[in-house]
């Protein structure tokens, strides 16, 4: 317990705006809720995509979408090592609209730097429409473009909580990891260079217009990011709900999404072709990115983003390494909320 509350403390002093992201729940860690039914349930906002469509095989009506939409020059936001997932789609949308443009040069955690050569390009082409397809990186970025092109804005203006100022292009988000929800989140995370500190941009004008989560897409991650992905899924969940400001609407997607990571993430980390375990994480992270508007993260979290931007650890593997840290300074403050999150892990009740 010592030793946690140490490391975390340290992790703190690498942090110098801790406090603004812990503006959602680890200000105080207390619960004050001794007897959760003496008292109101608060208001809440539930913030989603307008239309979320979910299955295996879907990415391809993502194409018809566009084009009944009036969507004519479209700009694909992606990585270099999903091209192959990646051209279908493209080759399709140029079938049914006037010009497609791919952009593969999201390779790694986004920066500053990659998110304005991204911006570039779309003011050299000129969409309509931005469609992000990738992992977090690449839709975080997607989304951004979609913000902030022909924007009075800057991006370094954004950063924080409600900043920005509107979104002018129409957006669609394909994820091909399990992981991050960022298809149906509120929020983008990009690594500033020079201060070597991840910053996010939290904003309702970030939610895409459709959010398209094909498992399919997913069956060719590799084992490692597989583990890596369903991690910051699962951490989703698990500080969504034992959460200062959880809510049983939000309650329901967590704990939900925890049941369906812990019991097949390992299914899907030994087989990647396993597409029941593909099926069951991509809705498990889907339920997490969900919690992600209305009640967010914690202490997980905002460690973890100080532990990338100085070390470049990749985001899922700084969640998995800070989990069970936190998890123990926490434990005494929110003892049945835990309880109940090892129970939809597995554990037995009467244990």
């Amino acid at each position: 317990m010592g030793a946690a509350a140490s490391s975390i403390q340290n992790l703190v002093s690498l942090c110098p705006n801790f406090s603004e992201a812990t503006k959602y729940n680890v200000k105080d860690t207390r619960d004050s809720r001794k007897n959760e039914g003496d008292e109101l349930m608060k208001t809440i906002n539930l913030v989603q995509p307008k239309r979320i469509v979910f299955g295996s095989g879907c990415a391809a009506q993502c194409v018809g979408d566009l084009a009944d939409a009036g969507k004519r020059r479209i700009l694909v936001v992606t990585s270099t090592a999903i091209l192959p997932l990646v051209e279908p789609v493209a080759e399709a949308l140029r079938k049914r609209v006037e010009a497609v443009e791919v952009y593969s040069a999201i390779d790694s955690e986004p920066t500053i730097g990659m998110f304005e050569a991204a911006l570039a390009v779309a003011h050299a082409f000129g969409p309509d429409a931005v469609v992000g397809i990738g992992g977090g990186s690449a839709l975080d970025v997607a989304k951004l473009v979609a913000a902030l092109y022909r924007s009075d804005q800057e991006i370094r203006e954004v950063f924080g909580i409600g900043l920005l100022a509107g979104r002018s292009l129409y957006l669609v988000c394909l994820p091909t990891t399990a992981g991050t929800g960022s298809e149906v989140s509120p929020n983008a995370i990009l690594l500033d260079e020079e201060e070597r500190l991840k910053k996010g941009v939290v904003s309702t004008h970030l939610l895409v217009d459709d959010a398209y989560v094909d498992p399919k897409l997913t069956v060719t991650v590799p084992p490692a990011v597989t583990a890596a992905t369903g991690m910051d899924a699962m951490v989703h969940c698990i500080e969504a709900y034992a959460n200062k400001f959880s809510h049983p609407t939000v309650d329901l997607y967590a704990l939900q999404g925890i049941r369906l990571i812990g019991a097949h993430l390992k299914r899907a980390v030994a087989d990647g072709s396993d597409l029941e375990a593909r099926e069951k994480i991509a809705l498990g992270s889907l339920y997490g990115g969900l919690c992600l508007g209305p009640v967010n993260t914690a202490a997980v979290h905002a460690l973890a983003y100080p532990l990338g931007g100085e070390f470049h650890v990749a985001h899922g593997v700084s969640n998995a390494i800070l989990l069970p840290h936190v998890l123990r300074f926490n434990l005494p403050a929110a003892t049945n909320r835990y309880a109940q999150i090892a129970v939809a892990l597995g554990a037995d009740p009467d244990a």
